[in-house]
């Protein structure tokens, strides 16, 4: 009685100081800054920051399964009704999933065969096995086996193994998979003309380019992902396509196509990734009359810790495998508990190859994968759960792959009556080398170029994405001058990328309770440490530095000092850092108020910060989104302090400060101008191409790009398609823009960063503000130079006073 007692008075304690929300905190001692809180001790605020991120992003998540109604306007009072009301879904999901590319005319498979091999590689008296290969998107071939019945077909199939099985082993031909888990086999066996493709494997063999001699140890799926991912493309999206191009065969060679009721049905079958492919395939085509998923169907909430080639983005704003299942429904879903393949993580980095994500697959429990079908379920009502079905074994145990049960449900789902037959003698292959090396390699590059392709003319999307709209915009407006016009132009880019590509948060839920302490005094300025509060678990907090010949009721321009990777705030204070070189310290001793904060990208405690984007991806929303918050709260902070001028708050930030230089003040017009340093670039080149890219400079050193890095949360769904860095700076104008470039710095090369900044110069020129924006090289490497940048700041801010009338 007493421990329950005890149990009920901390949770009154919590419920209380939830009610309260920070009045507590409010009664501690006053601060060394006035208005303001003491701060106390509470730990290392960088390791409570990410850890409070990590809290907030889980708890979003776990409010993301009751918050995906919204997304949703089923009609339960027919299935067809049911299909109609659910059709938005399904495109929102082909998006999400990047099956988005106009597939090829199909016809007819294509043999694989030469003048010494034929294509023809065994034959039962059941069936023959063809190696085949079908036109999906572009220079993107599906391959692998065609079964062809002896007879009629009683069904069609696609059939999937795990990406890390072949075709081969899944009908029989080689070793590899248990007899009775041969599912292609013995649906041919059972009169079915199945087609296996093959899907994109976990080694990292193909992944890296012998061009330039850079190779990673990521699996291929990742290899593919990285680089399709910032392109608004999926390897998941890819292989999915795959199917459908089957599926068009199959409907094609249909032999009354006239006659629904009397069509021959078309079905898929996949196990581990296969299963994945066969359940999104299904989710996306009407034509598929029934999918068996085995070893993929659970709870998606911990997606973040499956590999990084399942991260789909805003998945889990509007999906889990339950939401997809019931785009299947009122079709047949066969789930199958069974083991999944056991993936503990990436292939080992070794000399050469590295920088893959971590990430692995393991065995749920049968309680998540049961609960997860009683979902599906009930999202469709009684009488279309029907047709949702879990397959599994005795006292709830793991089945085979391919198991009778769940074989025969799916036969009969395809041919009213049809039973599965015992097991036949295998196809043998008399010893032909299938060439699977060689095979892999192919569709590896296939997804490869065409998406190599889709970077190359992206430009011209973004043209008709951002640049006409706004022009167009701007140039119908009533707004003068032509800066204001252009402002007003832009808000609907703005919005879009707030809301699609970055990920909208709401807006700071608590009051900021400033807490400070005083933490260095200086002959020119005394500096404190500023602790905020944005939303539950999430706090902001950085070094405030006061010149101390600020006199009472002045107000002073600010500037927002950012740091990049692996630094702090006390970084950008240290004049031995020689990456910073104290250019915080130095604009205060010059009589600007500082505001350095700590940025949620510290590389202490290894990818903690990376898994941070892991968890926010699937939500609709990245790092940046957090980023925005803090960066919303800083602001409306400052803005209430006695001695800042809120009109006249400025941004720079170095390296991933860069990054933030060109993002947050895209999007906050609290900051009047924005400088990036050792970040601007060809930012979608950097992040795409596998093409390390010398400098033509004939001392230059090689830079490559993002996809050889162990930077796997550096990519941006569609920010390929949307925005580059000449897009992200538009959003700032008419505000002052600076580039500072260190000509040693290898993040890319001089042509790449003067590439991308022409068309901001050109901008500005045309919106008659060219002094508005400079670009500053410099012979040094990745680091500030403080030079022309701090005329800029003195310039643009008004600072000191005299240079107001300057700026204006």
């Amino acid at each position: 009685m007493h421990r329950i007692l005890a149990s009920s008075l901390r949770v009154a304690c919590c419920l209380l100081s939830v009610i309260l929300g920070n009045q507590a905190l409010r009664a501690e001692p006053q601060g060394d800054l006035p208005g303001t809180g003491r701060y106390v001790e509470q730990g290392d605020l960088a390791e409570r920051t990410l850890d409070g991120i990590a809290r907030f992003l889980q708890q979003k998540t776990v409010e993301s399964i009751a918050a995906r109604a919204a997304h949703w306007k089923r009609d339960l009072s027919s299935p067809a009704a049911y299909a109609a009301s659910i059709r938005p879904n399904r495109e929102r999901f082909r998006r999400c999933i990047g099956a988005v590319d106009v597939r090829e005319p199909l016809a007819a498979l294509e043999y694989v065969a030469t003048t010494a091999v034929p294509a023809r590689i065994a034959q039962t008296p059941s069936y023959s096995v063809y190696a085949v290969r079908w036109p999906v998107v572009g220079s993107i071939y599906g391959e692998g086996l065609l079964l062809e019945p002896a007879a009629a077909p009683r069904a069609r199939v696609v059939a999937l193994s795990d990406a890390d099985q072949t075709p081969e082993m899944l009908a029989g031909l080689v070793p590899g998979i248990a007899p009775e888990s041969q599912f292609a086999r013995r649906l041919a066996e059972n009169g079915c003309q199945v087609l296996i493709p093959v899907l994109v494997d976990r080694s990292d063999e193909f992944s890296g380019n012998t061009l330039v001699a850079r190779f990673t140890n990521q699996p291929h799926r990742e290899w593919i992902y990285r680089q399709a991912f910032q392109m608004r493309r999926h390897v998941i999206g890819y292989e999915v396509q795959k199917v459908l191009a089957a599926v068009d065969w199959f409907a094609s060679v249909d032999d009354d196509p006239g006659q629904q009721e009397r069509r021959t049905k078309i079905g898929v079958a996949g196990y581990g990734e296969g299963g994945l492919v066969a359940m999104y395939a299904a989710a996306l085509d009407e034509r598929i009359d029934a999918a068996l998923v085995s070893g993929y169907f659970e709870p998606r909430e911990p997606l973040w810790q499956e590999p990084i080639y399942r991260n789909v983005w805003s998945l889990l704003h509007e999906f889990g495998d339950a939401e997809i299942a019931s785009l299947i429904v009122p079709r047949t879903l066969i789930v199958e508990y069974s083991q999944p393949p056991q993936i503990p993580g990436p292939p080992p980095a070794r000399a050469g190859r590295s920088g893959a994500a971590p990430g692995r697959i393991a065995t749920p429990e049968f309680a998540r994968v049961a609960a997860e079908c009683q979902r599906a379920k009930d999202l469709v009502g009684s009488q279309l759960g029907t047709k949702v079905f879990l397959v599994h074994g005795d006292e709830k145990t793991v089945v085979s792959p391919g198991s009778e049960p769940a074989l025969n449900r799916l036969l009969a789902s395809l041919d009213d009556g049809a039973s599965l037959q015992p097991l036949q003698d295998p196809p043998v292959a008399d010893g032909r080398d299938f060439g699977i090396s060689e095979r892999q390699s192919r569709q590896v590059r296939q997804m490869e170029a065409h998406t190599q392709r889709l970077m190359e003319q992206s430009a011209f999307a973004r043209a008709e994405f951002f640049w006409k709209p706004a022009r167009q915009r701007a140039k119908e407006s009533n707004i003068v001058p032509h800066d204001a016009a252009w402002n007003d132009a832009v808000q609907p880019l703005r919005q879009y990328l707030r809301d699609e590509v970055i990920g909208r948060l709401p807006p700071p839920s608590l009051p900021p309770n400033a807490r400070t302490l005083k933490i260095r005094d200086e002959s020119s300025w005394t500096g404190y440490l500023v602790v905020l509060d944005v939303w539950p678990d999430v706090i902001s907090w950085g070094y405030l530095l006061l010149p101390k010949d600020l006199k009472p009721g002045e107000r002073r321009p600010v500037v927002v000092c950012q740091h990049g990777l692996g630094s702090e705030p006390e970084s950008t204070i240290d004049p031995q850092n020689q990456g910073y070189r104290g250019f915080a310290a130095q604009l205060a001793e010059r009589g600007f108020v500082v505001y350095s904060p700590y940025n949620p990208n510290a590389i202490r405690g290894g990818d903690r910060f990376r898994v941070l984007q892991r968890l926010a991806n699937p939500l609709k929303c990245s790092i940046f989104s957090v980023i925005l918050g803090q960066h919303e709260r800083i602001l409306q902070w400052l803005a209430e302090q006695p001695f800042v001028d809120s009109k006249r708050i400025g941004f720079y930030g170095l390296s991933y400060g860069g990054k933030t230089a060109m993002r947050v003040p895209a999007l906050l017009d609290g900051y009047a101008l924005s400088i990036c340093s050792g970040d601007f670039n060809e930012w979608i080149r950097k992040i795409v191409t596998i093409h390390a890219v010398t400098n033509a400079a004939p001392d230059a050193q090689r830079f490559s790009s993002y996809m050889f890095t162990g930077e796997y949360e550096i990519m941006e769904f569609d920010l390929g398609h949307t925005f580059n860095y000449a897009e992200l700076a538009a959003l700032i104008a008419p505000r002052p823009f600076m580039v500072e470039r260190g000509q040693r710095d290898l993040v890319a090369s001089d042509e790449w960063v003067a590439f991308e900044y022409a068309t901001v110069r050109r901008l500005y020129t045309d919106l008659r503000v060219p002094e508005r924006t400079e670009i500053e090289f410099f012979d040094d490497g990745h680091m500030i130079h403080a030079g022309g940048t701090f005329q800029f700041l003195e310039r643009h801010l008004g600072w000191p006073e005299g240079r107001v009338a300057e700026r204006e």
